[in-house]
């Protein structure tokens, strides 16, 4: 048996950037509460992970790729879907509609870690997985950690605070992509353009008070960043690609 959890939203006034697109870091909101309540569905919230097997989730991958800019006022419906169980890991899909078509697709790679160590746990040991996949809707993609550039052009610095933190107390991961976009100064890049696909990889925890160091590069039609802390070690990775906007849209 095949399960699938459906869930609609309406891109507001808050989702938007200047060109009245909707911000990654909204799209990422948007596949992040889908997955908490299919999650939810299946008996595996956070707090159930825990309390079933002194866990937390934690996501380590997210990829997402839109057709078309989604704009202000917008209906979307996502779709999402888990591939069962493998290992340490498991991937989740999203399919995102607008007015019934399929305008984009995302993937997110989670993993369970040990509540008190941090180390990965058995994801095969989890009851909840057994049947409950997107059967033949599950993709083939994989997502592998990004080739960044051999240099980078660009730095910004980012103080983050209250305003970044999440229920866990680190950084939420959505807001990494506000990191990304900010430091590739994307309010002049998107001039004519939308984001068609960004990548990003939470490669170790961030921490209110805690500042990163963001380099930027372009390398063939790719934008990148990477986040460091300032131990020198690497907290995030991201790709971003351009495309130019859709006839008669500005």
């Amino acid at each position: 048996m095949s399960v699938c959890h459906e869930m609609q939203f309406r891109v507001d006034s808050r989702d938007v950037d200047l060109f009245n697109q909707c911000r990654p870091s909204a799209v990422l909101g948007m596949l992040q509460e889908s997955a908490t309540q299919a999650a939810l569905e299946l008996g595996l919230s956070g707090p159930e992970v825990y309390e079933k097997y002194g866990c937390m989730w934690m996501v380590t991958r997210n990829w997402v790729e839109l057709e078309v800019p989604l704009r202000w006022n917008d209906r979307v419906v996502i779709r999402t879907w888990h591939r069962g169980a493998s290992g340490a890991s498991s991937y989740r899909d999203f399919d995102l509609f607008r007015d019934g078509a399929r305008i984009g697709q995302g993937v997110a790679l989670w993993v369970l870690v040990e509540a008190d160590s941090h180390r990965l746990y058995r994801m095969r040991d989890v009851g909840e997985f057994a049947g409950t996949d997107g059967g033949e809707a599950c993709k083939n993609i994989r997502l592998r950690r990004l080739a960044m550039p051999p240099a980078f052009e660009g730095r910004h610095r980012r103080d983050m605070g209250y305003s970044d933190t999440d229920i866990n107390g680190h950084v939420n991961n959505i807001h990494y992509a506000d990191f990304a976009c900010d430091a590739l100064h994307l309010e002049r890049l998107c001039q004519g353009k939308f984001v068609r696909s960004f990548q990003i990889g939470y490669l170790s925890e961030c921490r209110a008070g805690e500042t990163l160091w963001v380099d930027t590069a372009a390398q063939g039609d790719g934008l990148y960043a990477r986040g460091m802390g300032e131990d020198g070690v690497e907290r995030f990775d991201c790709a971003v690609t351009l495309a130019p906007l859709p006839p008669g849209q500005t």
